[in-house]
């Protein structure tokens, strides 16, 4: 660092440039709309065509943490419970079949307005309506192979988290990047 960095930082330290650092940050205690989560399934037509890492990525890049994943396959009882409202359709049979071929993995991400974005980046269940930059528009093609599945609202996300996750699986942590995110 040169001298005029050297100044500028003592100067800052001193609080001389008429510039304030503000109050401490308490690093531990995030705003509790930094903190929504939502519960992401990479589904099995997904996991098979190794789109797991493009998926991850896009949630990163927009800035979400990821605090819970696993794979795994799932069972007839835990999807009965994920998909209690579409039990009595008539596709129902076809979508367990397909959710039960082959591994998922099933992730949580944190961060502000979370579940409200991810449904804008997942894109329209519809493959052939869903637009192109969305996860959907991007990598389905078919409406019974969709790539990925995404909470709805808040407290759905919450009531799926727990069919998928035990408490104790979800790591709270401190991303050291939140500054540069959302902001002091």
């Amino acid at each position: 660092m040169g001298s005029l960095g050297r100044c500028l930082a003592r100067g800052l330290l001193r609080g001389q440039l008429g510039l304030s650092l503000g109050p401490p940050r308490c690093y531990g205690s995030a705003p509790p709309e930094l903190r929504e989560q939502t519960l992401v399934l990479v589904k099995p037509d997904a996991v098979q065509r190794r789109l797991v890492g493009d998926v991850i990525r896009r949630f990163e890049r927009r800035g979400f943490k990821l605090v819970a994943m696993k794979l795994l396959q799932a069972d007839r009882g835990l999807l009965d419970k994920h998909y209690q409202q579409l039990r009595q359709k008539p596709f129902y049979p076809a979508l367990l079949s397909y959710m039960t071929s082959g591994p998922l993995v099933a992730m949580v991400w944190e961060g502000y307005n979370v579940v409200r974005s991810t449904r804008a980046m997942v894109g329209d269940t519809n493959s052939a309506q869903a637009a192109a930059g969305t996860i959907r528009g991007d990598f389905s093609m078919h409406v019974s192979r969709n790539v990925v599945h995404a909470s709805d609202s808040v407290e759905t996300a919450l009531r799926e988290i727990g069919f998928w996750f035990q408490r104790d699986e979800l790591v709270a942590w401190e991303s050291s990047d939140r500054d540069y995110t959302y902001g002091p």
